[in-house]
């Protein structure tokens, strides 16, 4: 028997890896023959970084940078050699033969997960960490970024990075606004000063289509998580709106920038990012599927077996867990989903089945708590039998 294990994160509990480390262990203790092959997911957030650098036998080094709140902390810096990508990666990422790629996750730097529940405020978040990773990885040399913008804590269009890297903002009376936030663009009179020219171009890992405004934009899908009061609704987002025509103006781009899909994720950066930089976004699951390889692992493996902390219909609309479930379907493999939480009447794929790891009667809290406990409960449950 052959199993892939490839678990996403558990949001609060586990992380990719080490969902698949404990149901690897679980397995082989069970049945020590048995070959079982695992594939951490990762859509862009967490776990982006060293997902896929530990597997293309990459480096990784930590960097202090300043987090969302401008706090002092530590953030990872992926380092890959190129020539050990598969040429699908390469092609999707348009690279040369050879030369450092180096791996960022925004929500190393700028993440939600570094901000306590009751901590939260778009109005006060910056991107500026996420700038200075930016920065940190051109200073070394390397010839391309990959940056994964899941799980920010920002709305800031990503003008706090765009700071880091070079562009300044000033008051009406021409003094420096330094790492401002959203609640400081109402005294920016005008944007100075140019990307600097080493930076390297960013191919940005996104799979959300939000555009940048309105009723799916940025502020009112992603906002209420990142702490945006319901009546600041109205007023974040028309300083989102300003601000970023400004931007337009500034860098002689079309306003339609705002209107393309993924220009709402992570509060916009993706915007800014193409807007300043003349980054451009990749397909996130695409790339990941190809970077670890994860068509032919499936091919190799009798049983499939994946999830996350909650699976729902999102988990079905292009998620890494879905997109694994449709891709074993497709080759006729048996799959079996493990999560703390499983939406009753999802149509499952075929040769699908699922299992709920929290029993009847725990709360969100206490799944979160024993969710390593329940997971390798279940897995003997299941793999005993």
């Amino acid at each position: 028997m052959h199993i892939l294990i490839a678990f996403d994160k558990f949001k609060d509990c586990m992380t990719a890896p080490e969902a698949c480390q404990i149901a690897q262990e679980v397995i082989l203790k069970l049945h020590p023959s048995w070959q079982v092959t695992i594939a951490p997911l990762t859509d862009g957030g967490e776990g982006f970084c060293e997902i896929l650098t530990r597997s293309a036998y990459g480096s990784i080094e930590r960097v202090p940078v300043l987090g969302p709140q401008l706090d002092p902390q530590t953030s990872q810096i992926g380092y890959v050699d190129i020539g050990r990508l598969g040429a699908r990666v390469r092609d999707i990422l348009r690279l040369p033969s050879e030369g450092t790629l180096a791996v960022i996750e925004m929500a190393q730097a700028s993440g939600l997960q570094s901000v306590p529940e009751g901590q939260r405020d778009p109005w006060l978040a910056s991107s500026y960490g996420t700038g200075q990773l930016i920065a940190e990885a051109a200073d070394a040399g390397a010839m391309e970024i990959l940056l994964g913008i899941g799980g920010s804590a920002t709305n800031d269009l990503g003008l706090g990075a765009l700071e880091a890297i070079g562009l300044q903002l000033l008051d009406a009376k021409g003094a420096l606004i330094d790492h401002a936030t959203p609640r400081d663009w109402s005294r920016v009179a005008q944007l100075e000063g140019d990307i600097w020219q080493h930076i390297p171009r960013i191919n940005i890992a996104c799979d959300v289509e939000n555009p940048l405004l309105g009723a799916n934009g940025a502020t009112a899908t992603y906002g209420p998580q990142k702490g945006m009061r319901y009546e600041d609704f109205t007023a974040l987002e028309g300083a989102v709106s300003a601000m970023a025509q400004r931007m337009c103006s500034y860098f002689e781009k079309p306003a339609s920038l705002m209107e393309a899909p993924g220009s709402g994720a992570a509060g916009g950066i993706g915007f800014g990012l193409q807007t300043a930089c003349n980054s451009r976004v990749v397909k996130g699951f695409e790339l990941v599927e190809s970077w670890l390889q994860l068509k032919e692992k499936i091919a190799a493996a009798d049983l499939v077996i994946t999830g996350e902390g909650k699976f729902d219909a999102s988990s079905l609309q292009g998620k890494g867990p879905g997109s694994i479930l449709r891709e074993a379907a497709r080759q006729h493999k048996h799959s079996k989903i493990m999560a703390g939480l499983v939406e009753s009447k999802l149509e499952l794929p075929p040769k699908t089945t699922a299992d709920v790891l929290a029993p009847a009667g725990y709360t969100k809290e206490r799944s979160i708590s024993d969710g390593k406990k329940l997971l390798a409960r279940k897995l003997v449950e299941v793999f005993s039998k």
